[in-house]
C-alpha cells in the first residue's frame, strides 16, 4: 500500500485490513525457517516469552572415562530455550558457552555463577547471551566442562579431556552422541528440537575451549568466538623457555575443580605436573593443547576478539591463531582494544551486542545481512575512539627488519635499515627488580641493566600491524639467561590505563538492560567506562626467551658462558600507530620484572649488534619506515606532558580469566 499523505483519514475497514495484512506478513517472516527469513529480513526479533523459556538440564556422554572409575563420563548441559517454536515443530540453532567457571569463580565483570531451582533447572544463566538471544529465536547452552560443577571427569586444562567433552555436546545436538536426563541415570534425552547449527562463544578459558573445539573439524560447529583466547597453553605458561607464571596447570586445575573431582583426579593432576616441567621444555602434554597446529581442521568462521594489552592471555595467542586461520582460508573477523583482560562487553557494549547479534544472526540464521561484507577489523585507536581496515594486517603490510645500530653512549643507540658494523657490541647485565616500564623510562640514558635503539623523531605515521620477532646474538658470563624484546612509542599521549585493576575499565552504578529479565535472571548490568591515563611512552609489543632454548623448544640446555648464541623472540601481536613526532624504540634487556619469572644467575650478556635485527611488520614496509624516519618532523604540541608511562602489573598468579572471567 502507497504512504498515504499526512492528515489523510484511512476508512475504518480499510485501516482494520491493512493492519491485519500488516501482522500477518510480520508473523510469516518471524515465524518462518531461518532460510525463508533471511529472504525478507535483516536481523531476528524478540518475539518468543523469556520467562516462559523452557529450561532443562542433560548430562552428556563423552565417550571418555578421564577419573578412571569404570563408567564414562557425562558433562552437565543446562539449556535455556524458546517454548514457541518447540510448540510450532520448529528447530532452533544454539549458542554455546563451555566454561569451568560456573560454579567457582564467576563470568563476567560481576562474577556471575549459574544457581538452579528446586528440580535442578538453572534460574540464573551468567551474562546477557540468554537473555537476548533466547527472545530472538536461539537456544542457549552453558556446559560444565569435565571435572566441574555438575559434570564427571576431570579438569585437564585445555587437553583431551576439556575439548572433547565439549565436542560430545555439539555431536550431541546433531544427533551423534547420547545424554541423559540425570547424571547417572538411564532415560535418554534427545535434541530434536535444534537444527544443530551451532555457535560457540566465551573468554579465557571458555574462548580457549572454541578455539580447540573448532580445530576439532566437528560438523555443525558453524561459528566461534574467541575473547581474550589462548590458542597453545605453552604459550599462556612460556615464552621460548621463559615462564611466564610461577605456576603450572596443575594449580590450575585446583582453583576450578569439583569438590567430588578433587577426590578422584589425583592421577591426572599427576599428569599435569609431570608433563609440564619449570624448565620451559616442550612436551608431549603442550603439543595435546596446541590448536594453532591444527588450524587446517577449522571449518566455523571465526570472531577473535582481544586486548591489545592483555598481560594475561599474552597476544601471541590470538597472533598465530590469526596467521593459521588465514593460512588456511577460515573465514573471520577481529576486534583489538586498547584493553587488558576484558570482554567488550564491557568498554564498547551497544556495537558489541549489535555486531555479535548480527554475526549470530548471519552464520546461525542465515540472514544475508552483509556482516561478512563489512571491514575485517575493528582497532581501538586511544580510549572510545576506532579504526577499521577492509582486511587485517592491512594490504601493504610487510616484515621489515630493522637493525640496531650504536650511539653516543654504551647502549644508546639508533635503528636503521642497515646492519652495524661487524664487532660492533652492547651489554647489560640482568637486573630482575627492573621491568620494562623502567627500561622506556631511561632509553636515552646510558644504564647497566639494557640496551635502547631509538630513531629520530618521526616525519610520517608508522604503522605496526601484526606480530614482530627480534633475533639476538648474545654471549652470557652465566649458565642460564633470559632475555626481553620490547617496542615503545617514545611521547605523550592518552591511553587505556590496562595496568590498574580493572585493566582498562572503570565500573560505574547504573545499569543499562540487554534483552528481557525474570525474577532470577536480570539482563540488567553495571556500566563502564573507559579508565584513561596520560603516558609519555607507551610499550606496544613485548617478547621473552630463555637462551638455554636457542637450539630447540623440546629442551633447554646448560650455556656455555663466553660463547655466544643466537635465538628469535616472538612479540605479541598488535596494531599500533607511532605518529608523527615520536620516536619508535627498540629496548633489548634481561628479566621483565612482573612478566617473566629471573633466571637463577644474574648474567651480563654482550649483544652482537650486527647480527641482531627486528623484524616488524610495518604498513607500507621498509618504504614506510624510509619515509617516516627523514626529513623534519614536526614539533609536538606545547602542552605535551612527558609523563611516564603505564607501570607492568606485578605477576601474580592468575586464571586465564582473571578477575573480569
Amino acid at each position: 500500500m502507497p504512504i498515504r499523505a499526512r492528515g489523510t483519514r484511512l476508512r475504518s475497514r480499510s485501516l482494520r485490513s491493512f493492519v491485519v495484512a500488516a501482522v500477518a506478513a510480520l508473523t510469516a517472516v518471524l515465524l518462518a525457517p531461518a532460510g525463508a527469513q533471511a529472504a525478507h529480513a535483516r536481523e531476528s526479533r524478540p518475539v518468543y516469552s523469556y520467562e516462559n523459556a523452557i529450561r532443562e538440564a542433560v548430562w552428556v556422554d563423552t565417550g571418555l572415562d578421564g577419573d578412571g572409575d569404570g563408567r564414562g563420563d557425562r558433562v552437565a548441559v543446562d539449556i535455556v530455550r524458546p517454548r514457541e517454536p518447540a510448540q510450532q515443530g520448529r528447530k532452533v540453532p544454539v549458542i554455546m558457552d563451555a566454561s569451568p567457571y560456573y560454579s567457582c569463580c564467576g563470568r563476567g565483570n560481576e562474577s556471575q555463577l549459574k544457581t538452579y531451582d528446586a528440580n535442578g533447572n538453572v534460574v540464573q544463566m551468567p551474562l546477557f547471551y540468554d537473555n537476548y538471544f533466547v527472545p530472538r529465536g536461539y537456544a542457549f547452552v552453558g556446559v560444565d566442562l569435565a571435572g566441574t560443577n555438575r559434570s564427571d571427569g576431570c579438569v585437564d586444562v585445555g587437553g583431551r579431556s576439556d575439548v572433547l567433552s565439549a565436542k560430545a555436546v555439539v555431536d550431541w545436538l546433531n544427533g551423534r552422541a547420547r545424554a541423559y536426563t540425570t547424571r547417572t541415570g538411564s532415560r535418554l534425552a534427545t535434541a530434536g528440537w535444534t537444527n544443530g547449527r551451532t555457535g560457540m562463544i566465551g573468554k579465557s578459558w571458555d574462548g580457549t575451549i572454541a578455539n580447540g573445539v573448532a580445530a576439532t573439524g566437528v560438523e555443525g560447529l558453524r561459528t566461534i568466538v574467541p575473547i581474550s583466547a589462548i590458542s597453545s597453553w605453552y604459550d599462556y605458561y612460556f615464552a621460548k623457555g621463559a615462564a611466564l607464571y610461577d605456576g603450572g596447570p596443575a594449580e590450575l586445575a585446583g582453583y576450578v575443580d569439583s569438590p567430588d573431582a578433587r577426590a578422584r583426579c589425583a592421577a591426572v593432576q599427576r599428569k599435569l605436573v609431570d608433563g609440564s616441567p619449570r624448565t620451559g621444555d616442550w612436551t608431549g602434554l603442550w603439543a595435546d593443547r596446541d590448536y594453532v597446529g591444527r588450524a587446517d581442521n577449522v571449518r566455523a568462521s571465526v570472531f577473535v576478539v582481544h586486548g591489545m594489552q592483555d598481560l594475561n592471555v599474552r597476544t601471541k595467542n590470538f597472533g598465530q591463531w590469526w596467521d593459521a586461520l588465514a593460512a588456511n582460508g577460515v573465514e573471520r573477523k577481529i576486534w583489538l582494544s586498547q584493553t587488558g583482560h576484558v570482554d567488550p562487553f564491557d568498554y564498547r557494549r551497544a556495537e558489541w551486542v549489535d555486531t555479535l547479534h548480527h554475526w549470530f544472526d548471519h552464520y546461525l540464521l542465515g540472514y544475508d545481512n552483509g556482516i561478512e561484507r563489512q571491514p575485517m577489523a575493528d582497532i581501538e585507536r586511544h580510549p572510545d575512539q576506532w579504526s577499521t581496515d577492509k582486511v587485517w594486517p592491512p594490504s601493504g603490510t610487510a616484515a621489515t627488519v630493522v637493525h640496531p645500530v650504536s650511539g653516543p653512549a654504551p647502549g644508546v643507540g639508533g635503528l636503521s635499515l642497515t646492519s652495524a658494523p661487524a664487532g660492533t657490541t652492547a651489554s647489560f647485565t640482568d637486573n630482575p627488580a627492573l621491568d620494562e616500564t623502567s627500561w622506556a623510562a631511561q632509553v636515552d640514558t646510558s644504564t647497566p641493566d639494557k640496551a635502547g635503539f631509538v630513531t629520530q623523531p618521526l616525519t610520517r605515521d608508522l604503522r605496526v600491524s601484526g606480530s614482530s620477532r627480534v633475533t639476538v646474538t648474545a654471549t652470557p658470563t652465566t649458565a642460564d639467561a633470559h632475555l626481553s624484546a620490547v617496542l615503545v612509542d617514545l611521547g605523550p599521549d592518552t591511553i587505556r590505563n590496562y595496568a590498574a585493576a580493572g585493566e582498562g575499565i572503570q565500573t560505574g552504578t547504573d545499569r543499562t538492560c540487554w534483552g528481557a529479565s525474570t525474577a532470577g535472571d536480570s539482563s540488567c548490568f553495571l556500566t563502564t567506562s573507559a579508565d584513561r591515563t596520560d603516558v609519555g611512552y607507551t610499550v606496544f609489543s613485548r617478547g621473552w626467551a630463555d637462551l638455554g632454548h636457542y637450539a630447540s623448544l623440546a629442551k633447554g640446555v646448560p650455556l656455555t658462558p663466553g660463547r655466544s648464541y643466537t635465538i628469535t623472540l616472538d612479540l605479541a601481536a598488535t596494531d599500533h600507530v607511532v605518529p608523527a613526532g615520536h620516536r619508535l624504540a627498540l629496548i633489548v634487556a634481561g628479566t621483565d620484572n612482573g612478566l617473566i619469572v629471573p633466571p637463577v644467575s644474574r648474567p651480563t650478556l654482550t649483544v652482537d649488534l650486527a647480527r641482531t635485527g627486528a623484524r616488524v611488520p610495518f604498513v607500507g614496509g621498509a618504504g614506510a619506515f624510509v619515509r617516516a624516519t627523514s626529513g623534519t618532523p614536526p614539533r609536538l604540541s606545547a602542552g605535551a606532558r612527558a609523563t611516564e608511562g603505564v607501570p607492568v602489573p606485578h605477576m601474580t598468579r592468575r586464571l586465564p580469566g582473571d578477575v573480569r572471567r
